[in-house]
């Protein structure tokens, strides 16, 4: 029988062994992590979405080497909430942000910037700084102007650098950004309107580029920042939201970007006649700002390589709406909404349903795929759980980390909730395979539910809650859960119609093909 003083020397020798080599391995670094957020780009409108007419090689290649969604919403039909949702991981029917409200006018000296997120909410910029990341947000923040307590400084940002309001984002071609809150003045680009008209085309397009640019294009300054941020901060864990204005109209794009579409699609010149700036090739123009932002994506990609983080950072794409209906931009021509029905300003499934693209070597297997249905609000809780942080109560999101590296035991939503205020109110929920959609909710207050099967009828063509009146009743139960707003008019009361208020947005009445 061995001795037993023998049995626990040795056994006390084993575990210290183990103790010390559990202290000597390094903690896995927390990844990087990166955000890009384009604006205003419909589900089709990227290569590794079906896109056949408009080139994004290093947005498609991102897809091959991570993961593509296929169900992933935004938070709103526009951008401000939409922009909320995504910060504080809660949706508009519990978020402060509801829609897009302006506090200035759009002439030169008017005050800029929208309504202000309240300093009091918690953003995933906040849980990120409490978390010792620095954080950075480049590009449109849409929440609050300069001066005010939506300032992202105010947030758990530590650089802003960009467009504070979303009425001066209409102009790639601005007087001047900011800098967290200090003006930067664009040497070389003198103020105009980016709302004009024009009765005829002009004779050439030195014509356009002296009437309607600059010397200075806004998102080469914002990409160059964004650059600047990843190579001082390679060693110590970051956070980068890179929220491009692109492809939000006006159809504004250098012209080494505008040649390679030159002369490519049949063009009928642009007049102004749905708002924003003229331009002569707006086909050419739309497709050559994404192929623009596309070579922003590949730049960041490529700085990751060139400092040595690409394998610790985690970058997602993503856009904050659907495709518009303005501005020149023709959605149909494109496929803009890869099929499914309405366009920005719509909460059918063209006008929420977005790419997201995610990719974080080692943890996310090359060219999978997730039909897992997820929304902006589900960023928060997504980050939380990479970095063990806590979220706090009262978010709607759920974690969609074990579907980002293929693990099981992913948690589904009950339902994802939408409400927009525009076009005489709507809302909308997802629930499992079912969508539900309310219109017109401020002209009648108990408005019929419309009902599809997004599994047989993704284009929501066919109308099937009169053979489904529980899946209905459910749906008003939860559209009812919303909280009241603070802000009177994002409550659905009845109010004196406005131009375009009580219109349906267009192409949501009928599929976009």
């Amino acid at each position: 029988m061995p001795d037993s003083r023998f049995t626990i020397a040795a056994t006390v020798l084993f575990v210290s062994l183990i103790g010390l080599a559990c202290q000597n391995q390094a903690p896995a670094p927390r990844p990087n992590i990166i955000f890009i957020l384009a604006d205003d780009l419909g589900y089709g409108e990227v290569g590794a979405y079906g896109q056949q007419l408009i080139r994004t090689p290093n947005i498609d290649q991102l897809a091959e080497t991570g993961i593509r969604f296929t169900q992933h919403y935004s938070g709103s039909p526009v951008c401000a909430p939409s922009r909320g949702t995504l910060l504080t991981g809660k949706h508009t029917g519990h978020a402060y942000i509801r829609d897009n409200k302006e506090m200035g006018g759009w002439g030169p000296d008017e005050p800029e910037g929208q309504l202000p997120l309240p300093e009091t909410e918690f953003t995933v910029t906040d849980l990120l700084k409490n978390a010792g990341y620095n954080t950075a947000v480049v590009g449109k923040w849409g929440l609050g102007g300069p001066d005010s307590e939506g300032l992202p400084s105010n947030h758990g940002v530590d650089l802003f650098y960009g467009y504070l309001c979303q009425r001066v984002a209409h102009n790639y071609y601005p007087t001047h950004l900011w800098r967290n809150n200090t003006r930067d003045t664009l040497e070389g680009n003198a103020w105009f309107s980016a709302h004009q008209r024009i009765d005829q085309p002009l004779e050439s397009m030195a014509d356009y580029e002296s009437r309607f640019q600059g010397a200075v294009y806004a998102p080469d300054r914002m990409i160059d920042e964004s650059i600047n941020f990843i190579r001082d901060n390679a060693d110590h864990p970051f956070f980068l939201l890179y929220a491009s204005p692109i492809p939000h109209v006006a159809l504004q794009v250098p012209q080494t970007s505008l040649q390679q579409y030159e002369g490519q699609f049949p063009e009928t010149p642009y007049l102004g006649e749905k708002s924003y700036l003229p331009h002569p090739e707006p086909r050419a123009a739309y497709a050559a700002m994404i192929s623009r932002l596309d070579d922003e994506v590949g730049r960041i990609m490529q700085t990751l390589d060139d400092v040595g983080i690409s394998e610790n950072t985690l970058v997602i794409f993503s856009s904050d709406n659907g495709p518009t209906y303005a501005g020149g931009a023709d959605a149909e021509f494109f496929d803009s909404a890869g099929g499914l029905r309405g366009l920005k300003g719509s909460v059918f499934e063209g006008g929420i349903r977005v790419p997201m693209i995610a990719r974080w070597p080692g943890h996310i297997s090359p060219g999978t795929l997730s039909g897992h249905p997820s929304a902006f609000w589900d960023f928060m809780p997504t980050v939380a759980d990479i970095t063990g942080e806590q979220v706090p109560e009262g978010i709607d999101g759920v974690s969609y980390l074990p579907s980002l590296v293929g693990n099981s035991g992913q948690a589904e939503h009950d339902y994802l909730y939408w409400e927009y205020h525009a076009f005489g109110g709507m809302q909308a929920v997802r629930m499992g395979n079912w969508k539900a959609v309310r219109l017109q909710i401020r002209e009648q207050q108990d408005s019929p539910i419309e009902l599809y099967d997004l599994v047989l009828d993704k284009s929501e063509s066919m109308n099937v809650a009169a053979d489904h009146p529980e899946v209905v009743r459910q749906a008003r139960e939860y559209m009812n859960r919303r909280s009241p707003s603070p802000i009177d008019e994002w409550n659905f009361r009845p109010r004196n119609p406005i131009a375009g208020d009580n219109t349906l947005p267009p192409s949501s009445a009928a599929r976009s093909k």
